[in-house]
């Protein structure tokens, strides 16, 4: 059966039973994971989980006349082991080994999350910008905001946060309601697909294993974030000289947030600290391991893990020490962290079994036949173009990220590309973009808290997705160019 085959098979299963059956994305997944698992061959199994060396001693048995080596022993003995195991049992394994890796870390980012929320310090940053960058740049300051707090915080929590200051914002000076709806959704949608903790990106480093670190990808979300936020706010100031969306005559924002005194919420510093602790740790580390300079200390702190755990201790104690919060319990904020964040565990544990299963199929061997020039960047726009078809497909851009590194993270591992597996893992996180429309439940979210019609978000907000991603895709082949070993 060819792998061709089972890739389609299992696209199919994803997109029809999320958009015709309405499954929930996990059962999707793990359905689909399920089947294609059971249609593999044997044989198809036994040579996807042979080493490159184990390969390549195989097809050339017949004209050696020395033993194996050791190494070639124990990967043909695993890879038989792989082969002959049940269907059910490589799913789970993958299914458990995917929540080992991620489970933790995504934890303790809804931790940070919900107590960053609750305490005000997400408030204290988005009103620290608007007062720093001036009433004139308050769209830009929207942008930091979402791109800021899309780090820890999923995109439909951050919508929620800063739409009503936006329509508070709009209503204040008569004007620029567009503006500042379209840059609220630049800054969140692109952390949300570039920069861990966030499931996406997460998962996808994990698919390309050492070539691809927690912090490399934190680094270079960063850098592609720059670039590509920028022209969503570019795009922001153009749109809302062309178009005007009108302001919806609700309630800009509940009542106890509208009375709430700014000496209420934290210092702007320790609401920063639980964001940007585990990218000065998690990226400090991969600097200093680059430089040579890393020791026992800085390998533990800037574990991903205990990067996290620590941040998150640290947006507990600001909930605990909050005056917003005074008296408040931590237990009942952790506990329903943790329950949506437990759902986001399973989709994405979901989608790395999916993942594994197709790379059990051969069909990463399959794709990399396609490109012999291993140094080639149509692999970027590969990853990219497989990226943005799946999104396009069933909606979620973390279901595309996952899909898609499934497939191209196997060709990355010890292959000579020419270039940082890095730029792949970036590409993958633009082609999560486009095209965002009926089938994305965040085009809804935007599209009814901001009160615009479905023609006017497809027009404004899924047009800047597309040029976001396009200048992110840009700037990955260009990053891969000239500085290809970053």
């Amino acid at each position: 059966m060819s792998p061709f085959f089972l890739l389609l098979t299992g696209m199919l299963i994803v997109v029809i039973s999320i958009l015709v059956l309405r499954w929930h994305p996990f059962l999707s997944l793990i359905v689909a994971a399920l089947v294609v698992a059971a249609l593999t061959p044997e044989e198809l199994i036994f040579q996807a989980s042979l080493t490159a060396e184990a390969r390549e001693w195989q097809a050339n048995e017949g004209a050696r006349t020395d033993a194996a080596p050791e190494e070639v022993v124990v990967s043909l003995s695993e890879a038989r082991s792989v082969a002959d195991s049940w269907f059910v049992s490589r799913v789970t394994k993958a299914f458990g080994a995917a929540c080992g890796g991620i489970a933790l870390v995504i934890a303790m980012a809804a931790i940070i999350g919900k107590c960053l929320l609750d305490s005000g310090g997400a408030r204290r940053i988005v009103e620290a910008l608007i007062r720093r960058l001036g009433i004139q740049r308050t769209p830009i300051a929207f942008a930091l905001s979402s791109f800021t707090l899309g780090i820890p915080v999923f995109f439909d929590t951050v919508f929620y946060l800063l739409i009503p200051l936006g329509k508070s914002f709009a209503r204040r000076i008569g004007k620029n309601y567009l503006l500042c709806i379209l840059t609220i959704v630049a800054g969140a949608t692109m952390a949300h697909s570039l920069v861990p903790p966030t499931p996406g990106p997460l998962t996808v480093a994990g698919f390309f294993g050492d070539e691809v670190s927690i912090g490399s990808m934190m680094l270079g979300g960063l850098i592609i974030g720059i670039f590509t936020v920028s022209t969503g706010i570019c795009f922001a100031y153009w749109a809302n000289r062309r178009w005007t969306i009108q302001l919806p005559s609700e309630e800009d924002l509940p009542s106890e947030e509208a009375d709430e005194s700014p000496s209420d919420l934290p210092p702007l510093f320790l609401s920063l600290l639980p964001i940007l602790l585990p990218v000065i740790l998690i990226g400090g580390q991969t600097i200093l391991k680059a430089l040579e300079l890393s020791n026992g200390f800085t390998q533990f702190v800037g574990d991903k893990n205990i990067a996290l755990l620590l941040s998150a201790a640290v947006a507990v104690l600001l909930f605990l020490f909050s005056k917003r919060t005074a008296g408040k319990k931590a237990a009942p904020a952790i506990q329903e962290a943790l329950a949506s964040g437990g759902v986001i565990i399973l989709v994405t544990a979901a989608g790395s079994a999916f993942g594994a299963v197709l790379k059990q199929s051969g069909i990463a061997n399959e794709i990399g036949s396609l490109f012999q020039g291993n140094g080639s960047l149509v692999l970027i726009l590969v990853a990219y173009a497989v990226t943005a078809l799946v999104r396009t497909a069933q909606g979620s851009a973390t279901v595309a990220m996952i899909t898609a590194g499934g497939l191209i993270g196997p060709l990355a591992l010890g292959a000579d590309l020419g270039y940082s597996a890095l730029y792949l893992a970036l590409a993958i996180g633009c082609g999560s973009k486009p095209i965002s429309w009926a089938n994305d439940s965040g085009f809804w979210v935007i599209g009814r808290m901001s009160g615009m019609t479905p023609l006017e978000t497809f027009k404004t907000v899924s047009v800047m997705m597309i040029l976001m991603s396009l200048v992110g895709l840009g700037v990955v082949l260009l990053g891969a160019m000239l500085f290809p070993m970053a």
